[in-house]
């Protein structure tokens, strides 16, 4: 029995769809009016996409701060030519766009400098048509969506060859430098910075703060704090000091090149860790002067934290200052000229939102991961950011965590067109700053505009560089309607950024449970590319965190909401859910007609009692993408045929006339 659909098509369908199909071309469009936010009226402009570009590498000042330049609004006049025109003309579809720049003098010698505000053209940039592609150079072109490892904190196990666990955990940035940590076969954390030499994870630690040993074992709940009177360390004989006992004094030398007094602080070495007091200890403890000594806490399972004794043992720093210049002589080779050069290093590094950025994924992420509640503003690594990841990797050790799934799709996101265009064009405004900054010191109290300033080239060859070279621009396949639909909807795991066809092993290609209504499992390239190009599936739409979403209908107290509202889940949130298959029976108030279900648990398939289940799908072709789709009795398909038959419709010649079909 048939019915007749809102578009006036018969469908034989036994399980009618809940909701109706989503524009499938809205993962273009809308990513690309995000970036231009042209539908926004200047002033409600929100911080991303273009004018995100501009507020990073604006105002710009010259060597001595006497002009600066600063960025007012930024607009774009209608295209010269239509669609149709260019693709006949061989031109690129285009429009002008133009910077509302300000140039101000801060120069008290040049009073009579008037601040000058001027409509600035920085380029012709590609425009997209309504129909998500672009025409350059005549020709039609697709940028694809790519899916890469999302920012954030990964935690990994390996094993070494003689069978030991090693775990690390990575903390990828949206832009800065990469920091990784690491266990040895002695059980030893050792932090790495870029991947340059590593250096015990403690010396980080000093590094960012915690000074001392005291400092460092009081983070772990390690150190138990003793005063120094000949009484008390009496008490002590037979335990374990848990910190060096130090001899510290200052020295003073007279510097060659200024000829003054200078006073560094010296240590010396008295006892080591470890050391089981005994009689002599106790007379050396009394001879240092220190005031207080650390010994082990008797209460903690101190097996548990080895790795933190140990690693102790390998760190030959002892104080924030010898802590940071160990990291700068690893990262550059030399000597620190000085204390505070050695102490900005860390800083900026890590701690400065101008050099590091985790971006709003990465910090969504790493307070996930780690249970912190630390504001979505704070986009650079904090301390606890850094003391909880060790902590995490001494809870992996204890086997008191588990490690992450890298192919998990909450740990993959996709970078849509706006995302890939919002990096060209950081390149090329930032490549314009250069020039804007050496321009202006040459250009020294004459008279000057910005228009003066500015190589509009500059810009464009950047942008036209990405739409003709990237590789994730491609040139747009359009046998049919279909094939053009589906370019447009394809992810793609290679490109800047992702992975390489060599480099890509088993896992990375291989289906997921998290791909179920994501990601087609069906329609793949046969060749080389077989898994790390997939299409999305055809309800599937990817949120503003860049997370692939599918929608499911509600289940409360065992009956599903029979309206059309749905709840978009992405991988992360679906985990820990019973979701019912959407040709469940159901009666016409939502009531489930046996009393077990058959679901899908992560990446089991119980059967369970309709009570149990949260969700339910919305519709059978839910797991497929458009091409997929289309193949009629595809349950009944072998999956090779069927990822041959999805990927053989796309060469299917056009008809002259198109037209819808009647079922």
């Amino acid at each position: 029995m048939s019915n007749i659909t809102a578009t006036g098509r018969h469908s034989f369908a036994k399980t009618q769809s809940v909701i109706n199909y989503p524009d499938f071309l809205d993962i273009q469009i809308k990513s690309f009016q995000d970036f231009f936010q042209l539908e926004t009226a200047a002033e409600n402009r929100t911080d991303e996409g273009l004018f995100k570009v501009f507020a990073e590498n604006f105002p710009i000042a010259d060597s001595r701060e006497n002009f600066v330049l600063s960025f007012v609004d930024y607009s774009v006049d209608p295209p010269k030519y239509s669609v149709d025109e260019c693709i006949d003309r061989g031109l690129t579809y285009s429009v002008p766009l133009k910077a509302k720049l300000r140039l101000i003098c801060n120069d008290t010698d040049n009073e009579d400098f008037q601040t000058i505000e001027q409509e600035v053209f920085l380029g012709n940039i590609p425009y997209m048509t309504e129909r998500g592609s672009f025409v350059i150079n005549g020709a039609e072109r697709v940028i694809v969506s790519q899916l890469h490892r999302s920012p954030g904190v990964f935690f990994a196990q390996s094993k070494h060859t003689n069978g030991t666990k090693l775990y690390s955990a990575r903390i990828i940035p949206f832009k800065g430098s990469w920091i990784e940590f690491a266990t040895d076969v002695n059980n030893v954390m050792y932090a790495y910075i870029d991947r340059k030499k590593k250096f015990p994870v403690t010396v980080l630690l000093r590094a960012i703060g915690y000074g001392n040993d005291k400092d460092i074992l009081d983070l772990f709940g390690l150190a138990e704090e003793l005063n120094v009177d000949k009484k008390t360390l009496k008490s002590t004989v037979g335990r374990r000091l848990a910190a060096r006992v130090l001899k510290t004094w200052q020295e003073d030398f007279v510097d060659e090149d200024t000829g003054e007094v200078v006073s560094i602080d010296r240590n010396e070495i008295l006892i080591e860790r470890d050391t089981v007091i005994t009689e002599n200890e106790i007379e050396t403890i009394l001879d240092s002067g220190s005031s207080t000594i650390i010994l082990h806490k008797d209460d903690v399972n101190v097996s548990d934290y080895n790795i933190i004794y140990n690693t102790l043992q390998k760190d030959t720093s002892n104080s924030e200052k010898e802590a940071v210049e160990v990291i700068y002589k690893q990262l550059r080779n030399t000597d620190a000229p000085d204390e505070q050069t050695a102490r900005d290093i860390i800083q900026n590094l890590f701690f400065s939102d101008k050099r590091y950025d985790l971006g709003e994924v990465g910090r969504y992420r790493i307070n996930k991961k780690l249970g912190h509640d630390i504001p979505m503003e704070v986009k650079v690594l904090t301390k606890e950011d850094i003391i909880s990841i060790v902590k995490y990797l001494i809870g992996l050790i204890n086997s008191r965590a588990v490690v992450d799934d890298i192919d998990h799709l909450s740990n993959r996101r996709v970078r849509t067109v706006g995302e890939q265009l919002y990096a060209q064009f950081g390149v090329g405004l930032a490549r314009m700053a250069r020039t804007i900054k050496e321009r202006m010191n040459v250009r020294d109290n004459e008279d000057f505009k910005p228009v003066d300033l500015i190589n509009a080239r500059t810009l464009s060859s950047v942008i036209n560089s990405f739409f003709g070279t990237n590789q994730l621009s491609q040139f747009m396949d359009q046998t049919n309607p279909l094939a053009e639909i589906t370019h447009k909807r394809r992810m793609s795991a290679l490109g800047p950024g992702g992975l390489s066809r060599e480099r890509a092993g088993f896992e990375v290609r291989d289906v997921h449970y998290t791909h179920y209504g994501r990601l087609c499992t069906i329609e793949t390239p046969e060749g080389p590319n077989i898994g790390l190009i997939s299409s999305l599936c055809v309800h599937a739409k990817v949120n503003s965190m860049g997370f692939i979403e599918t929608p499911y209908r509600i289940i409360d107290g065992g009956k599903v909401d029979i309206t059309t509202h749905v709840e978009y889940l992405t991988a992360e949130e679906e985990d820990g859910k019973n979701i019912v298959q959407a040709n469940a029976m159901i009666d016409k108030t939502g009531k489930f007609l046996s009393d077990r279900v058959k679901a899908r648990f992560e990446g089991d398939f119980p059967l369970v009692n309709p009570a149990d289940a949260q969700f339910m799908d919305v519709a059978p072709n839910q797991i497929v993408s458009v091409a997929a789709s289309m193949i009629p009795f595809l349950e009944h398909d072998d999956a090779n045929r069927a990822l041959m038959g999805s990927n053989m419709q796309r060469q299917a010649v056009p008809l002259l006339r198109p037209e819808a079909p009647i079922v």
